[in-house]
């Protein structure tokens, strides 16, 4: 299991839009939301994302219910990480009961825009659509007998849905390495 933190950014820092298809085939894009929205790059077969899956779907259904938006974004190369499939991630989504649009950046070319490092990697934006939060789920990881609670990203949520400031501690993400396509690394 590698261990891949992600970038720091600046708070700040403007989203980049996007327009990809989701597991049922619809096209979603940054304008499609209107307030603020958590974008975050997962995928099936890291254990970073295993391990937090059940709660991340939980954190989703509670903070959508309050006006965020959230959408998930998976960008592996699929040809060598077969589980990360556009079929694959529609079972996924069934599977944890997502209630957020998980689409496929097949090209890579968003999370290149995002400067995504890991998976699973938090981009938590404002009203405005400027970063407010980049910063790790909990501190729970795989093996270390840290309950998954997703507390660091709901003192964000919550932060940005008052209308506060951003957390002044942020904590990396932390998880797998993207899967870039040969040809395209970060």
């Amino acid at each position: 299991m590698a261990l891949t933190p992600s970038n720091d950014l600046p708070l700040g820092t403007p989203a980049p839009a996007f327009s990809l298809p989701d597991v049922a085939g619809k096209t979603h894009t940054l304008a499609d939301f209107s307030g603020p929205i958590l974008v975050v790059f997962i995928c099936n077969h890291c254990p970073f994302v295993k391990h937090l899956k059940k709660e991340f779907a939980q954190f989703a259904r509670e903070y959508t219910a309050k006006g965020l938006g959230v959408i998930a974004i998976c960008s592996n190369d699929e040809k060598e990480y077969p589980e990360d499939s556009l079929a694959n991630m529609g079972k996924d989504a069934k599977t944890f009961g997502y209630v957020f649009p998980y689409i496929q950046d097949r090209s890579q070319s968003v999370a290149r825009a995002y400067r995504a490092a890991c998976t699973p990697d938090f981009f938590l934006y404002d009203r405005d659509h400027k970063l407010f939060y980049h910063g790790q789920f909990d501190d729970s990881r795989p093996n270390n007998g840290k309950p998954v609670t997703g507390a660091d990203l709901r003192a964000a949520a919550d932060a940005v849905l008052k209308g506060d400031q951003p957390p002044a501690k942020q904590t990396p993400s932390i998880g797998c390495n993207i899967k870039w396509m040969a040809g395209n690394p970060l």
